[in-house]
């Protein structure tokens, strides 16, 4: 076992996970918000939808490590979707106790870059060494 492949493992499962709780809030509470917010610049409201790709379906395919890098490219075009959308007003803005106001947006979405550059690893479904 290399130690690359765990910090991979660890790296997927920690994006996957985080992210799932923020996709099964929206699946329990819906998404009217986020349609809103699309109808609101122009696009159709029913684009919302894609959150559900990007923060539901995206990390479990992370969990499990099957098209890793297709569902990092997911997250990231999701977290960049909300970010233009709900948060352009707080790019760099900073809390009270000194973080940035958008630190877990940025986690998920330089998290989902790091995935897709360094792959899922051995502990995948789609690692070579499963076949």
């Amino acid at each position: 076992m290399r130690s690359d492949d765990l910090s991979k493992l660890v790296l997927r499962l920690t994006l996957g996970i985080l992210l799932l709780m923020h996709g099964i809030f929206k699946v329990q509470n819906g998404i009217g918000g986020i349609m809103g917010m699309v109808a609101s610049t122009g696009l159709p409201g029913w684009l919302g939808y894609a959150v559900y790709i990007g923060e539901v379906i995206a990390p479990i395919l992370l969990i499990v490590g099957l098209y890793s890098r297709i569902a990092a490219v997911l997250i990231a075009i999701n977290m960049l979707v909300a970010i233009a959308l709900a948060h352009s007003g707080q790019l760099f803005m900073v809390t009270g106790n000194g973080a940035l106001r958008l630190e877990t947006q940025y986690f998920f979405l330089f998290t989902a870059v790091a995935v897709f550059f360094s792959g899922a690893g051995r502990f995948s479904m789609n690692s070579p060494y499963n076949n």
